[in-house]
């Protein structure tokens, strides 16, 4: 390209400015733009190319970026910011980078395979500033309703939710950390979701022990005991050391590091856990930190997934997961009489509307209450008096 064609023109004023022809094109395309001044660096910004841009509309449009400038705008470095902003994909690795990497091993990897999988195919390549809330709805609504073929992927409502969950707090992160000024998965449309909370009932709660005892795999049948005993989360029973707990005060505290609301958490705990934890103490070396140790020297048991599915199919509960077992404890606390909020202190809630999904649960105890309270309201036949007697 030439160098552009010296104008002719006012010094101090603002102009639109035709350059030599393109060499990089056979045509006789020719770029049309206007110089403009911002704290005395002279600035030159290209509008567009002619026969597309007449001189007309360029002048106009020269008018209108004038207009601008003079209330403060910069136009030439808004198109450099632009063309620095990072894509989505630059988004997602420093998401994961710096967000994800403070979160649990489990979500974390699970967010960063939905980023990967689902979120960077589509929009990799795009200004993370370029995204738009329908950008958003029509990735979601993909997600959730599957992709045809014998490779394409099935319906996921559900994980088209999980999806939109994070990528609300990515474009939240991407607002701090000044890449864009609004979120646009704000709001975004939520599929229904059947509730999968699922309760043992107590022969249930037998079958499921009976398999346990029969178990060859007696770590991971301990630690199948531990998360009902406790109702604490897969993780933190299979990631748990000994010095987190104190066996005499009967208590576990979990560092944040471990939980999934990322808080100390100090849990009393039962004097059945209590003993289960000491015979587990006896039968490990002494120099052993953790209360299940997995095969790997210096690592703890990683899963129990296959070990789960075998107790399912022995004690006949094919619906049944690990993480309902938490759920059965919660239900047994409240089937004791404890309330909603001691139940949330226990089971390490920070949010009140996470332990209110048990909240129906509560209605056979008020019930029962209810029914003791109209009985002793219930109108009782009065005892003939003595001047009744005579009459």
């Amino acid at each position: 390209m030439r160098r552009l064609e010296k104008p002719h023109r006012n010094p101090s004023r603002d102009h639109i400015h035709w350059n030599a022809r393109l060499g990089s094109y056979r045509s006789t395309m020719r770029a049309v733009g206007m110089t403009y001044r911002i704290e005395a660096r002279e600035r030159r910004l290209t509008i567009g190319v002619w026969p597309d841009w007449s001189v007309t509309a360029a002048r106009e449009q020269a008018k209108r970026l004038k207009r601008e400038i003079d209330q403060g705008r910069d136009p030439m470095a808004e198109r450099d910011e632009a063309r620095e902003s990072p894509n989505v994909r630059q988004l997602i690795d420093r998401y994961l980078e710096e967000h994800a990497a403070k979160l649990a091993k489990r979500n974390r990897d699970d967010q960063a395979s939905m980023l990967r999988k689902l979120v960077e195919p589509a929009w990799g390549p795009r200004k993370a500033a370029e995204i738009q809330p329908d950008n958003v709805d029509r990735l979601l609504r993909q997600i959730a309703g599957g992709t045809p073929g014998k490779r394409g992927r099935k319906p996921t409502p559900v994980r088209a939710n999980r999806v939109g969950e994070i990528l609300r707090k990515m474009f939240n992160l991407a607002i701090r950390w000044r890449i864009r000024t609004d979120n646009p998965a704000a709001g975004f449309a939520r599929n229904a979701e059947a509730p999968r909370d699922r309760y043992l009932s107590t022969d249930e709660i037998g079958r499921r022990s009976a398999a346990l005892d029969s178990h060859p795999n007696r770590r991971a049948a301990d630690a199948a005991r531990l998360i009902l005993l406790t109702g604490a989360r897969r993780g933190e029973v299979l990631g748990a050391r000994w010095d987190q707990f104190d066996l005499e005060a009967a208590v576990w505290i979990k560092p944040a590091a471990t939980t999934k609301q990322r808080r100390l958490h100090r849990a009393p705990i039962s004097a059945s856990a209590t003993a289960l934890l000491r015979t587990i103490r006896l039968r490990l070396p002494e120099d052993c930190e953790w209360v299940f140790p997995g095969d790997a020297k210096g690592k703890p048991l990683q899963d129990i997934k296959r070990f789960w599915e075998d107790v399912r199919a022995k004690a006949e509960l094919p619906a049944v997961r690990i993480h309902d077992l938490l759920h059965t404890f919660a239900s047994l606390l409240v089937s004791g009489g404890m309330t909603l909020p001691m139940i949330g202190e226990l089971l390490g809630h920070t949010q009140v509307q996470t332990t209110q999904r048990y909240a129906h649960l509560l209605d056979d105890p008020l019930r029962a209450g209810l029914e003791q309270v109209g009985d002793m309201l219930r109108a009782k036949p009065s005892l003939p008096t003595t001047s009744t007697l005579g009459q």
